[in-house]
């Protein structure tokens, strides 16, 4: 969120803007109630809710969900990593794009330090939520050159470093295609320091692909929307602090749930409304990049800390 389009004076929503827990919970149990198995409380920074342990707590008691985890930049992690994991959380993933400090200071607009997240995912793991997965988003120029570093801190640890295609999410990051470091690239750089192999994906449709060092020092995984699109496989959908249901992190407008709850909708209409949202998905950004983005009149997308990753 770039300092000078997100100022002290921005117009961020209102507390009454977003969705109440309870709300929250109640969707939560539709969608439970169609197909969804596995949640996940992602930002913006979730960790800045008030009383977001609570909501976990909810949300574990929802029949039909068997995954619920977190994504986090960290920097609150260490304060609250034992009280998450008290209330139902298994798994939590944290952003961390570099160790070097002033690239990290640079990244992050000065927000944090490095030292808080690594205090942050040694809580998590001596909470107990562990495997952490570390999300580290990598930019050519900016922080590929520290990419090695940050294998090398966390091999032979309960850690699974996933790096992720730099995309162009939303409408703010500045992204243009040579900036993006192709999967394949970065992992041949690892492979010539420490020999991996491939291996299989613990799910249909997992989007990061999984490999093993042969010295058993544990593994890392590579997301690469941008060289290896897998549009067809993704079964994901995301509702944004507001209410509003989007079936791809590239939408451009999404459905306003929100206003239907509070106008009083039963529950059988609310699954009318999703279904019918779902079932019409034509989504395939990442397939129609190019095409898209040649477009004079490209309608803007959600930005990602709506809807997080």
């Amino acid at each position: 969120m770039p300092k000078e389009q997100f100022h002290d004076k921005y117009p961020f929503l209102d507390s009454h803007e977003r969705l109440s827990f309870a709300e929250i919970v109640r969707l939560a149990r539709i969608f439970a109630g169609l197909g969804v198995v596995k949640l996940r409380l992602t930002g913006g920074e979730p960790l800045l809710r008030t009383g977001l342990s609570d909501l976990i707590g909810d949300l574990t008691s929802i029949q039909g969900i068997d995954d619920i985890a977190l994504t986090t930049n960290g920097v609150l992690l260490s304060r609250y990593a034992v009280e998450l994991q008290a209330n139902g959380l298994k798994r939590i993933t944290v952003s961390l794009d570099t160790l070097d400090r002033e690239v990290y200071r640079r990244m992050s607009g000065g927000h944090g330090s490095v030292d808080q997240v690594l205090a942050g995912i040694e809580a998590a793991i001596d909470a107990g939520l562990s495997p952490v997965k570390i999300n580290a988003v990598v930019a050519r120029g900016i922080n590929d050159h520290t990419v090695l570093g940050l294998v090398e801190r966390f091999r032979g640890s309960p850690v699974v470093v996933r790096f992720i295609e730099f995309m162009d999410v939303g409408n703010s990051n500045a992204w243009r295609p040579d900036a993006v470091v192709p999967s394949k690239e970065l992992l041949e750089r690892v492979r010539e320091r420490w020999p991996m192999h491939a291996v299989a994906e613990n799910y249909r449709g997992e989007v990061a692909e999984r490999w093993r060092f042969d010295d058993g020092a544990g593994e890392i995984g590579f997301i690469s929307s941008v060289t290896q699109p897998f549009c067809r496989a993704c079964s994901r959908a995301r509702l944004s602090s507001e209410g509003k249901f989007y079936t791809c992190l590239f939408a451009t407008d999404g459905l306003d749930l929100r206003a239907a709850l509070r106008a009083g909708a039963k529950d059988e209409e609310l699954i009318q409304l999703i279904t019918a949202k779902w079932r019409v998905r034509t989504d395939r950004y990442s397939e129609q990049r190019d095409e898209l983005r040649r477009q004079p009149t490209q309608a803007k997308k959600i930005e990602m800390f709506y809807i997080g990753g």
